[in-house]
């Protein structure tokens, strides 16, 4: 017995979660023989895992093996397809970029950082992951629009100064609030790393994680094991507290903290050039030396001078980003 007659035996079998053939699928991955112990051992991708459709598909293919072929019995591994041709099993630096409550211009670090990693020619993509709220889109300064599907339906990402994009944004009504319970916001989250056709040569995906440490960020944690996560705080002491929970929260996950970033540091007053601490000092020191980490990055508040929320590289904050984006580059994780 080989291993070509076990796939011409099992590849006409349905995988009920498409409806196509195992053949058609391309599903079968692996058959392996052990031939001490007269085993079959196989590896399927299927469309989706779990259910009564892979029990049953399980036991068509024990009675081939067995009752049909005369092994004494059958190992299977079961795969989920999507997972398999997603992002998420390519060589992606994954980012979170995470903070421990709103306000702090998480989502504002995030796209910076995106457009500086760009400018020093790595093709990088945004999930905008704050389901409820969802930012990235308008700091982008995009118009609504809904995503385009390819022919075996893929979301196509938006993409905006080279970015890819893609949030809850595109696929809710304009000006309407996202009030859903953990589970759509679980395949939502899914949906954004396994259904979207993003560029197969990505370097970097920027996630912008919604504040705190609820049901997204530990999908995240299950999604992509291997993301890092830098943290954004303010100055304030208040801020920088819950910062480093949201630290410790990525820690308990297993993910590697890269640094810390403190947004709104000072304003430079144009009048006598002198650093105003608006929102008091000392925060991102506070939340770096809890961690036992970086303080990356002090940004001042400043109006960018051709966008709404960007920073080109020839202004200050845009340098600092373009510097922040040099050091993710050559951080070894």
């Amino acid at each position: 017995m080989n291993t070509k007659i076990i796939r011409e035996k099992i590849s006409q079998l349905t995988d009920e979660t498409s409806g196509k053939t195992l053949h058609t699928e391309g599903a079968i991955r692996h058959i392996g023989i052990d031939a001490e112990k007269n085993l079959v051992i196989l590896i399927i991708a299927i469309n989706k895992t779990g259910g009564e459709a892979e029990k049953k598909l399980r036991r068509e293919i024990a009675q081939i093996i067995k009752l049909d072929l005369g092994f004494n019995g059958v190992k299977i591994q079961f795969e989920e397809k999507r997972k398999i041709d997603s992002i998420t099993n390519r060589k992606v630096r994954f980012i979170i970029i995470s903070s421990g409550k709103g306000g702090v211009g998480k989502s504002t670090i995030a796209v910076n950082l995106a457009y500086a990693l760009t400018k020093l020619n790595q093709k990088t993509a945004i999930i905008d992951a704050d389901i409820y709220g969802s930012s990235v889109p308008r700091i982008m300064e995009m118009k609504p629009e809904y995503p385009k599907a390819t022919s075996n339906k893929k979301i196509i990402p938006l993409n905006q100064y080279g970015i890819e994009i893609i949030s809850t944004e595109f696929f809710t009504e304009p000006g309407k609030p996202v009030v859903w319970r953990g589970p759509m916001l679980h395949q939502m989250l899914e949906s954004f790393f396994y259904q979207v056709e993003w560029n197969q040569n990505l370097d970097f995906m920027i996630i912008d994680a919604p504040p705190g440490t609820g049901d997204v960020t530990l999908d995240l944690r299950n999604i992509v094991p291997t993301a890092e996560t830098m943290i954004v705080t303010t100055p304030h002491l208040a801020a920088s507290h819950v910062a480093i929970k949201a630290g410790i929260a990525a820690r308990q996950l297993k993910q590697k903290v890269i640094g810390v970033i403190e947004n709104m540091s000072y304003f430079l007053n144009p009048v006598n050039g002198e650093k105003e601490y608006l929102f008091g000092q000392g925060g991102g020191e506070v939340v770096a030396a809890q961690l036992d980490c970086e303080l990356l990055a002090q940004i001042p508040l400043q109006q960018p001078k051709k966008h709404l929320s960007l920073y080109e590289p020839e202004e200050e904050n845009g340098q600092k980003f373009l510097e922040l984006a040099t050091y993710i580059m050559l951080y070894q994780n």
